[in-house]
């Protein structure tokens, strides 16, 4: 053993002998003995419980008072055009089987004078689209394809007999928004 690994132990022999002092507690044993020997007090009875009616509040079903009052009208329907409808008879495309919003625009690139976008679906697949492709539940056609986005129109039924065109955009997203 060398000097310096020596002194740190011889030090903290030191420091503890400091700790050991004398084993005698009179002072603690005589304060204990005092406080055992004062007459015990007496805790008062708990308070007799009473029962908690509950408040039936009856006014749940009205119109709250913060809230404006809603003004009904009539709500106009649409009505679907006769000479729009999907074409049943025609063969569905791969992506048609995803719902738009599962799909996600991820690129753009263009061959032989040819816009296409690059689709990516929720399997995480990339696939080409251009004008005249099908995507999505609703029978979304695209319609036209730029850098940033695809335009589609979906044809959807309008709740009764007829179906209604609802354009839809799919646009690529930036990372920061």
């Amino acid at each position: 053993m060398n000097i310096r690994t020596l002194i740190p132990f011889c030090l903290a022999g030191l420091v503890l002998t400091g700790c050991g002092g004398s084993s005698s507690y009179e002072d603690i044993d005589a304060y204990m003995a005092e406080i055992k020997s004062r007459p015990v007090g007496q805790i008062p009875p708990i308070p007799p419980f009473k029962a908690y009616k509950a408040f039936n509040y009856s006014a749940s079903g009205l119109r709250s008072p913060f809230i404006k009052p809603v003004e009904a009208k009539q709500i106009a329907r649409l009505s679907g055009n006769a000479a729009v409808k999907p074409d049943f008879n025609r063969k569905q495309e791969f992506l048609e089987q995803f719902s738009l919003d599962s799909l996600r625009m991820v690129g753009s690139l263009e061959l032989d004078g040819v816009r296409w976008a690059l689709v990516k679906d929720s399997e995480n697949s990339v696939h080409r689209v251009r004008s005249g492709h099908y995507l999505g539940r609703n029978h979304g056609r695209v319609i036209e394809t730029t850098e940033t986005s695809l335009l589609i129109i979906e044809i959807v039924s309008d709740g009764g007999d007829g179906w209604i065109e609802r354009p839809r955009t799919l646009e690529i997203k930036t990372s920061d928004g």
